[in-house]
């Protein structure tokens, strides 16, 4: 198996865990409220961390679908700042990551 089916693996197994974690969130959030005001309260703030965690996930599912993409054009671990290679340290702790450590820190 070639490294960049490895990272496509890698992606693609994250990428249906997000899916999964949305579709659980979307469910919880379509859950009938409590009559009880006191529980319903309760409910509104976990709803609201329910929300947080969506809007992170989906920021998360979109960036792997661009890796996917470069991936796929042959241009993931290249920076798209300077061109230069990605490291493979960067690539392993952030798989999406678009650009080299030098460009990310400008």
């Amino acid at each position: 198996m070639t490294a960049n089916q490895d990272v496509r693996l890698h992606l693609q197994h994250r990428l249906d865990v997000l899916s999964n974690r949305i579709g659980a969130i979307a469910r919880d959030l379509r859950r009938p409220t409590d009559p009880d005001w006191v529980e319903r309260a309760t409910e509104v703030e976990n709803d609201d961390v329910l929300e947080e965690l969506d809007g992170a996930s989906r920021a998360e599912l979109a960036e792997i679908r661009l890796a996917l993409e470069r991936l796929e054009r042959g241009t993931y671990g290249t920076c798209a700042r300077c061109g230069r290679h990605i490291p493979k340290a960067r690539l392993a702790a952030r798989p999406s990551a678009t650009t080299c450590l030098t460009c990310a820190a400008v």
